[in-house]
């Protein structure tokens, strides 16, 4: 059934709130849109936010029912899986892994499954446990009991968590699709990987009962982050996707600019690469001003990992300009300097 129903088309209110509907018009004629209005032939961004009132309509039911839990999992157990998840975050997202520590030790636990999750979905599709895996989510291994048992508890839309599953495989095999022939094409792929693990998150970190936030309005913003944070990737790996015949960068931007494949694999910084790129890397950062609008309503305890993700992630962008857009030769990254500067920075934003 269709989650339009949602959207009441009365004057644009969706539940008594104004729908935030913006067009954003960039130097290289790239459009970004964000809308909640529904026509006959819906961009991605569109579709996409049906999947956001539907989850924040899931977690609003959540607020007047308790959830159950199955309790026929041993506790012991349970807090064995969560802690060796705890412990593949702390080896392959320290600065993450640190912020969490603030959070209460339920949350951090969830927040630590779902993060190995989304490490393991290749694995859960075509691994050896692949055959063991259910479309009603039975544990098979200490991972996958601490998975079920968060969305369990969580009510985490276990939509997300197959759209991460079965995206992946076309990823590791280098996407079956290698080229997108517009920003549309590109933010619903950016959706499938990064965008459905912030939706993911947010039952966890919580949204405190005072906050006055539309839920839906903090689920765009979760959307938001996860759009940003892969938008970063491609522009930070252009050079590296090129040397494996990849192009994630729309196919008409390229052409508007006046550039190629060619331009990319030839790996050389020119003006109209530079004036390219800065458009590119603007559209990257409305997205993270999107998504700074969310991490105020999460509950307190769950704000600093998010805002260090939030700002550390940024940082990349500002080490492309500091490389003069050179992709081919140089890497852009956050110096741990930095890091440990956001960390500060993340940490009184939090509070």
């Amino acid at each position: 059934t269709t989650l339009l129903s949602l959207v009441q088309k009365n004057n644009g209110k969706l539940q008594g709130r104004s729908i935030v509907c913006s067009r954003l018009n960039f130097s290289n004629g790239v459009l970004a849109f964000s809308s909640a209005v529904a026509n006959p032939s819906r961009s991605s961004e569109e579709k996409v936010y049906e999947v956001v009132l539907k989850q924040a309509a899931n977690v609003r039911e959540q607020r007047r029912e308790k959830v159950e839990t199955d309790e026929t999992t041993s506790c012991h157990l349970l807090n064995e899986a969560y802690g060796r998840c705890g412990e593949v975050c702390a080896e392959n997202a320290k600065t993450f892994y640190l912020g969490t520590l603030l959070m209460t030790p339920e949350r951090r636990k969830a927040v630590w499954a779902i993060f190995v999750w989304c490490r393991r979905t290749d694995e859960l599709v075509d691994g050896p446990n692949a055959s063991h895996i259910t479309p009603k989510g039975r544990p098979y291994d200490l991972y996958d009991a601490a998975s079920s048992d968060t969305v369990s508890k969580y009510r985490v839309d276990i939509q997300y968590q197959i759209s991460v599953l079965f995206v992946h495989p076309f990823v590791r095999v280098d996407l079956k699709k290698s080229r997108y022939r517009n920003f549309d094409e590109l933010y619903l792929y950016g959706y499938y990987v990064a965008g459905t693990v912030g939706l993911i998150t947010v039952p966890v970190m919580g949204i405190p009962p005072e906050s006055k936030a539309a839920t839906e309005s903090v689920y765009s913003a979760a959307l938001a982050l996860g759009i940003a944070n892969q938008l970063t990737n491609i522009l930070r790996d252009v050079g590296e996707d090129a040397r494996r015949g990849r192009v994630y960068i729309p196919q008409d931007e390229l052409a508007s600019a006046g550039l190629s494949d060619d331009d990319i694999f030839i790996g050389q910084v020119t003006d109209k690469w530079r004036s390219f790129m800065k458009g590119q890397i603007k559209r990257a950062r409305v997205f993270f001003d999107e998504a700074e609008k969310g991490v105020a309503e999460l509950n307190a305890a769950s704000r600093w990992p998010v805002w260090a993700s939030l700002l550390i992630y940024r940082q990349i962008l500002d080490a492309i300009e500091a490389n003069d857009y050179n992709y081919f030769t140089k890497r852009a990254y956050a110096g741990r300097a930095k890091k440990l500067a956001s960390l500060t920075v993340a940490y009184g934003r939090a509070l």
